[in-house]
C-alpha cells in the first residue's frame, strides 16, 4: 500500500465515432453536451492531480479548451477506432502528459463521458478506496436489480423457456437472493503497475458502490431520453 494521497491524472475518453448513438458526447442533456457533465464533475473533484479529454473530436477537444486550454489532448485517428483498446488512450495520455514536464503519475482514473450524473464525490470517493485499500484498482459499481439477477436469467429454445445459469428452485423475492454489483461506467481508478503491465484493472480490484439514479449509462436514443427524464424530475423536487 501506497501511503500519502496518490498524483493521479483523470482521463475523460471522449472519440468522435460512436455506431449506436451518433455524435453521442456532443448530445445535448439539459442544454449541455454531455461530455460536459462528466467533465465539470471531475473540474470539481478533490483528488485528480491533473485532468484531461481524449479526443479524436474537434468539436469536444474546443468544448474542453473552453473550460481550459490545458484540458485538451488530441488523441491520434489510430488510437481512436471502434476496436482501439483502452490502454491504447491511457498510455497515450500518460506519454503526452509526463513528457510536458508533469511528474510521474502514481494512478490513473478514467471517468466515462456516458455517466452524466457522476458527482465530484463519487470521484473521489473511488480515488479514496484505491489509496486506503492498497488494492490495485477500485471502481463504481451498482446494485443490480432483481428483475435481472442471473438465478432469474433464462434462454429460449424454440418458445421453451430454460434456465441459462442454474434453477430459481422457488427464489423468486429480491430478499431470497444475494445482493449481487455490476460496474456502472463511470469511475476506475488504477494504480501505474498496473497500466505498465496492459490491464486497466487489477487482480486486486475494490468497489464503490453509487446510487441507481446516478448510474445511468447513455449508450441509445431510450437513455438519453430517460436523463431528460430525470433531470426534469430533480428540476420538479427542487421547484416543490
Amino acid at each position: 500500500p501506497m501511503s500519502g494521497a496518490l498524483h493521479t491524472l483523470g482521463i475523460i475518453p471522449a472519440r468522435a465515432g460512436s455506431r449506436r448513438l451518433p455524435g453521442k458526447n456532443m448530445r445535448l442533456l439539459g442544454g449541455k453536451p454531455l461530455v460536459a457533465w462528466t467533465l465539470d464533475a471531475a473540474i470539481a473533484s478533490r483528488r485528480l492531480s491533473r485532468l484531461v479529454v481524449s479526443s479524436d473530436d474537434a468539436q469536444v477537444l474546443e468544448m474542453a479548451a473552453s473550460r481550459d486550454a490545458r484540458l485538451a489532448l488530441a488523441r491520434p485517428r489510430e488510437l481512436a477506432g471502434d476496436q482501439s483498446p483502452a490502454i491504447e488512450y491511457v498510455r497515450h495520455a500518460l506519454q503526452v502528459v509526463e513528457s510536458s514536464g508533469e511528474a510521474r503519475f502514481d494512478a490513473v482514473v478514467i471517468l466515462q463521458p456516458t455517466s452524466p450524473f457522476t458527482q465530484a464525490a463519487d470521484i473521489d470517493a473511488t480515488i479514496e478506496r484505491l489509496e486506503r485499500s492498497g488494492a490495485d484498482t477500485a471502481v463504481s459499481v451498482m446494485q443490480v436489480d432483481h428483475a435481472v439477477h442471473p438465478v432469474k436469467l433464462k434462454t429460449l429454445s424454440g418458445d421453451r423457456l430454460l434456465p441459462y445459469w442454474e434453477e430459481e428452485r422457488g427464489r423468486m423475492a429480491a430478499e431470497q437472493l444475494p445482493t449481487l454489483y455490476v460496474r456502472n461506467c463511470s469511475v476506475y481508478a488504477t494504480r501505474r503497475h498496473v497500466i505498465d503491465a496492459g490491464q486497466i484493472i487489477g487482480p486486486d480490484c475494490r468497489g464503490y458502490v453509487m446510487p441507481r439514479e446516478r448510474s445511468l449509462d447513455i449508450n441509445e436514443e431510450i437513455d438519453i431520453a430517460f436523463a431528460e427524464f430525470l433531470l426534469e424530475r430533480s428540476a420538479r423536487h427542487a421547484r416543490s
